[in-house]
């Protein structure tokens, strides 16, 4: 069975000493000293390594079942979802006005790390909840929040989205499910919606769904999309459940992977639902859950690399295979251990300088969405709207590939079940898919939020990295080793912004055949500024005579890696980009 270690120290390293959260004017990051988050992180760690992570491969293997129109969840899993319930796990970010605990979303996302990374099949039903939570505390009216958020935040009720229909995905403009306005100011929706998570189960009292229809009579396409709450159980006046609502699951949908989560086909037959927000208007708040969840995805991705990495590392020590081409070392084995050859070393390190960049950029993230929320700073918002599809879509390419590299190291016992390494590969292959196909969060990036009010949170990002670089540029090891070479992927992202702006107008082939390039140029280069920050850290901690000196030098080796090996692809990417749409267009359709 796979193990899962919680990365423990690097979250204090990050949270701590990277980003300094203590010390931050964000509203309650006061509280968030280094002991308090110790004991939060370590025992949310103990949790996830204890309770979530043994029911990750059991899961895995015996799915979900529905029988009489109920899902049945694995075996232990109600079990330990009630272990983070009591915990108060489920609410840690959540109002507690609606009896949550008030912390900020950074310490809440470096917790999910560790729950998605011990398992994550399990973890989509809380983290939806929370998703459907935020839009309704966000959209909703007083008398629906008072309704149905104390319950969602405690977990005793669930939530989902339900978007997708049998016709469409990305199109939402295209959706049939309709609601039918009532005389007591309910809706009575209609329709059938797929590949909806957590849709139905036996974990939870109640299911809370929120549905995008058409209210008959409004306008075409995506302006006439409305939002609504469908519960599955109707909520009395004095808050118990009534009777069932005309919402059921119709089948279950048969998956690469994340068995343990519920995928179902729902069925809405005039069932009764409430208007979130302002009719016509749903898009909008259906989006507030939608892009919490893109960087929950990124997440997500990022989780199962690095629990494939920890597993792929100790078998690489201990696994006996051929002698180092440098001579014998392990002269008492018949053979040496994986870990001594150049190649599996530079898969290692692959994974390890994506994981530890990765962790930093989404706890950045993290709390520049706090900044918003708590402080309304709006330049951090529009920062991280930026960067959005960038977590969302290059950390779960990258992730996935991380997984595969590991499951790799194991050889043939790789692709044997019996390892476990198959799963992490099975569940990361799916973040790549939902919330946004990693091609619509490039297109996105491209087309709307690189040009998103006059480019100014382009700019800003630019002159993030520039000012970072000026400040930093007389440390020369540092600079040598650091912001050299995060200067010349600096200028390629520019370049690339550049040549859509000069050619987008003309020729919008051109910016679009090159948006994912674009996409993966801009993560590395958010990968690189990470690097460049903790390398700074390091470098200041090991002057200081830091007592964990190894921790720092190790912080060095694996930012030099990146800075040499994986950085240098932005040049690539532009290439690739540069080339605009002719080589991708040439082609007829009908010669495919």
């Amino acid at each position: 069975m796979p193990i899962y270690t919680p990365p423990l120290k690097d979250m204090q390293f990050v949270l701590h000493e990277v980003l300094k959260v203590q010390d931050s004017a964000t509203p309650g990051y006061d509280e968030l000293d280094t002991g308090f988050t110790s004991a939060i992180l370590e025992e949310a760690g103990k949790i996830a390594r204890d309770v979530l992570a043994p029911l990750n491969e059991l899961g895995d293997r015996e799915g979900c079942r529905l029988e009489n129109g109920v899902v049945r969840t694995p075996k232990g899993f109600k079990e330990a979802f009630d272990t983070l319930r009591n915990g108060g796990w489920t609410g840690l970010a959540c109002d507690p006005e609606y009896g949550g605990q008030g912390m900020p979303y950074v310490l809440s996302a470096a917790v999910a790390e560790m729950q998605t990374g011990a398992n994550m099949a399990l973890n989509i039903y809380p983290d939806l909840t929370h998703g459907a939570y935020s839009a309704i505390h966000t959209h909703g009216s007083d008398a629906l929040k008072q309704k149905f958020l104390p319950k969602m935040v405690s977990c005793e009720w669930t939530g989902t989205m339900n978007l997708t229909e049998p016709h469409c995905g990305t199109d939402l403009g295209l959706l049939r499910t309709k609601a039918e306005p009532q005389a007591d100011g309910s809706y009575k929706i209609s329709g059938q919606k797929i590949f909806i998570s957590a849709g139905e189960h036996d974990m939870a009292d109640n299911i809370i769904h929120l549905v995008l229809a058409k209210i008959p009579g409004g306008p075409e396409g995506v302006k006439g999309i409305s939002l609504f709450i469908v519960p599955k159980f109707l909520v009395r006046e004095d808050g118990a459940l009534g009777a069932r609502n005309g919402v059921s699951c119709g089948n279950l949908e048969e998956k690469m992977g994340i068995h343990g989560n519920a995928t179902c086909v729902m069925n809405f037959d005039d069932a009764e639902g409430y208007l979130v927000g302002e009719a016509h208007k749903g898009l909008r708040a259906m989006f507030t859950m939608m892009n919490q969840a893109r960087v929950g995805v990124g997440q997500q991705g990022l989780s199962q690399a690095y629990a494939a990495y920890i597993n792929a590392a100790e078998y690489a020590r201990d696994r006996l295979q051929g002698r180092a081409v440098t001579g014998v070392q392990n002269p008492d084995g018949p053979a040496d251990p994986l870990i001594v050859h150049p190649d599996i070393r530079r898969a290692l390190m692959d994974q390890k300088a994506f994981i530890e960049a990765g962790r930093a950029f989404l706890i950045w993230g993290a709390s520049m969405i706090d900044a918003h929320t708590r402080s309304g700073d709006e330049a951090a918002n529009g920062l991280v709207s930026l960067l959005t599809p960038v977590m969302k879509g290059f950390l779960t390419d990258k992730g996935f590939e991380s997984t595969v590299q590991a499951q790799q190291i194991f050889g043939g016992h790789g692709y044997i079940e019996e390892q476990g390494m198959s799963q992490f590969v099975r569940d990361a292959r799916i973040t790549m898919i939902y919330e946004g196909a990693n091609g619509v969060q490039a297109l996105d990036l491209v087309g709307r939020k690189l040009a998103s009010d006059g480019g100014k949170h382009a700019m800003a990002f630019f002159d993030l990295v520039k000012g970072f670089i000026k400040e930093n540029e007389a440390d020369d090891g540092l600079n040598a080793d650091f912001l050299i070479p995060l200067k010349a992927a600096s200028k390629d992202l520019q370049a690339a912004s550049m040549y859509f702006m000069q050619t987008g107008m003309k020729d919008p082939n051109a910016a679009l055949a090159g948006s994912t390039d674009f996409l993966h140029l801009f993560g590395h280069v958010c990968l690189g500024l990470m690097w460049a920050q903790m390398a700074k850290t390091a470098t200041e901690s090991l002057a200081a005579g830091a007592s964990d000196a190894r921790f720092y030098e190790n912080k060095l080796v694996t930012g030099r890696y990146y800075m040499q090996r994986l950085l240098p692809e932005t040049g690539l990417r532009l290439a690739r980009i540069t080339s605009g749409a002719a080589p991708v267009m040439a082609l007829a359709a009908e010669d495919f």
